[in-house]
């Protein structure tokens, strides 16, 4: 790997067989790592995946159900995030989330430009989902996506409504003050012990990539987030249809792994999905993934089964 974060050309990523990775340099000392599975043939276009806050893309499940269905399947690890993260680089950290629009547009480059695709859908998953609809909002009339699929997206804080409001006008000053101030040591055990093998889940993933507890919350990072809140709250002109999964209740604030974590979702807000994803474009479908988990697509095996068959029927039907 070079020392602008990316390599050079694909190597092997460290899922093994079948799976590439190639550096998108970005400049100075940040790159991002797009991971990439061919499908045999590739007779549908491409999928890109997006992953969210203290993740990186380990899903070999969903990269196998991608490619047995004809597209060949793409994943994006974020400038500081996973294989993208350098030494002595703030983990997950940006002050604005147009940032990470550069990275998609290296690897939309890649996908369309040099491997040839014509079509392509885009998967984001909570922050990455909030993130890929802004892009795709922003690349509205450049004809570069043809479907978003959002699975458990971050629409707002899972917070009361006073932080919501009035936290959020604090985080505004200080983030912009003091971008690097930790607002929070991370995010709690309770997600992390529900999917990793080690605890109560089936998972295994590397936690020095995404720690059972999360990344420290930097305020300039959440600023950045409850600003693109607020973009998409006041309506994003997405033109390709969307689909937007979410599972069907929230359990939040557990201090604890308790079993009710394994059929909910522990890190958002379900109903803020609800209510803001019609505000992403003109032809937006919710659809809620009973006993789903914050990450639908880890669920247990029935449930990220009829997650993964929304998707198929969506894609299907376009």
């Amino acid at each position: 790997m070079d020392e602008t974060g990316g390599r050079a050309a694909q190597q092997a990523d460290v899922l093994g067989s079948g799976y590439e990775a190639r550096g998108l340099p970005l400049g100075g000392d940040v790159g991002a790592v797009l991971v990439r599975r061919r499908a045999e043939p590739a007779t549908r276009g491409a999928v890109l995946y997006v992953h969210g806050f203290a993740d990186y893309f380990f899903q070999t499940h969903v990269a196998e159900h991608f490619t047995a269905r004809g597209f060949d399947f793409y994943a994006l690890d974020l400038r500081a995030y996973g294989r993208s993260l350098r030494p002595g680089q703030a983990a997950n950290f940006v002050t604005d989330l147009t940032q990470h629009f550069e990275e998609v547009d290296a690897a939309v480059r890649v996908i369309r430009e040099e491997d040839g695709h014509r079509r392509l859908v885009v998967v984001g998953h909570s922050t990455g989902g909030l993130i890929t609809s802004l892009w795709a909002h922003e690349r509205r009339d450049d004809d570069v996506l043809d479907a978003l699929v959002l699975n458990s997206p971050w629409l707002d804080l899972a917070e009361s409504w006073l932080l919501r409001t009035v936290g959020t006008a604090v985080v505004r000053g200080v983030g912009r003050i003091a971008p690097r101030l930790v607002l929070k040591p991370g995010l709690g055990p309770v997600y992390g012990h529900s999917i990793h093998r080690d605890h109560h889940g089936e998972w295994d993933f590397d936690v020095a990539w995404k720690p059972i507890e999360a990344f420290p919350v930097h305020a300039g990072w959440l600023r950045a987030v409850r600003r693109g809140h607020a973009r998409l709250h006041r309506g994003l002109d997405v033109r390709v249809p969307v689909l937007v999964l979410c599972a069907s209740r929230s359990h939040l604030r557990a201090k604890r792994w308790a079993p009710e974590a394994m059929t909910a979702d522990t890190v958002l807000d379900v109903a803020h999905m609800r209510k803001w994803a019609p505000r992403i474009g003109r032809r937006v479908r919710v659809v809620t993934v009973e006993n789903g988990m914050h990450d639908l697509f880890l669920s247990a095996g029935p449930v990220r089964e009829r997650a993964l068959a929304e998707v198929d029927g969506f894609l299907d039907a376009l």
